[in-house]
């Protein structure tokens, strides 16, 4: 899969608060389906189903230990939307600093205009 369908995954993955709320919460260790599923008023069907998006998206995975199935977070994917969403984050940076160069030139100028009295 290319970097840009990675990126496609994880930013519509990322768009639903339901499952960003569920990376939150495997953020301080892995759960199962029905952990994942207690905070929320939804079926387990449904968990399982925004899972499913975070597994095809790369940011999540299922481990097998004997009756369980723990989800993971895997964070070389969240890695790739902060190093594309930083090396943007620089350009507007230098933009910004360009502009804001521009600025000071301009109000450093002393104005051409003359007011007229009267």
């Amino acid at each position: 899969m290319q970097t840009s369908e990675r990126l496609n995954l994880t930013f519509a993955a990322l768009a639903d608060p339901t499952r960003r709320a569920i990376l939150a919460r495997l953020a301080t260790g892995e759960a199962t389906v029905t952990e994942l599923a207690e905070p929320f008023e939804m079926s387990q069907p449904a968990i399982s189903k925004h899972l499913k998006v975070l597994e095809r998206a790369g940011l999540i995975s299922m481990d097998v230990d004997a009756q369980r199935r723990p989800r993971k977070l895997e964070p070389k994917r969240l890695q790739e939307a902060v190093d594309w969403i930083e090396r943007y984050r620089e350009i507007f940076e230098q933009s910004y600093q360009r502009l804001d160069a521009l600025i000071e030139q301009l109000q450093a100028k002393p104005s051409g205009r003359k007011r007229a009295k009267k």
